[in-house]
């Protein structure tokens, strides 16, 4: 069982860039030229896509475990893990937050998954991770977990 998920900025964070980066062609157009302008504009926007690109966090499990961003922990420490619709992610990262909790959250997305952790050397007692679709994360958790050879 492989889950992977992308979380890259929502089209209205690209078209903001854009909006923002074509604003100086005109703006500096006048002061340094229609071709400089130009030129600049667009190394702007090459800088914002740089920046939007990076940003995006990749949510991984397989056999081996669970990967978010850089942080990887085996399924042999993970306790367990639930689904959260927009409320409960709201509430969670909100006025329920544990200050301790491990969290991979991202503004432009609602939902969210709660991954317990089992492992009494971590100071973190879960995982809070943003996911589009936090179900089948869930699911591929449980899935992984089940199917994954205990290690000693």
């Amino acid at each position: 069982m492989e889950y992977v998920e992308r979380l890259t900025p929502p089209l209205g964070w690209w078209l903001l860039g854009l909006l923002g980066a074509g604003v100086l062609w005109p703006v500096l157009g006048v002061v340094i030229g229609w071709t400089w302008g130009l030129l600049l504009a667009a190394a702007t926007f090459a800088v914002i896509a740089a920046v939007l690109l990076t940003s995006a966090t990749v949510i991984w499990v397989d056999d081996s475990g669970l990967r978010v961003g850089r942080a990887w922990i085996e399924h042999r420490y993970l306790a367990g893990c639930r689904a959260l619709d927009a409320e409960q992610t709201r509430a969670r990262r909100g006025p329920e937050a544990d200050a301790r909790a491990y969290l991979v959250l991202r503004p432009y997305v609602r939902t969210a998954v709660q991954v317990d952790l089992a492992d009494p050397a971590d100071p973190a007692p879960h995982w809070l991770i943003s996911s589009r679709h936090p179900k089948r994360l869930a699911d591929a958790l449980v899935a992984a977990a089940s199917g994954a050879a205990p290690r000693r």
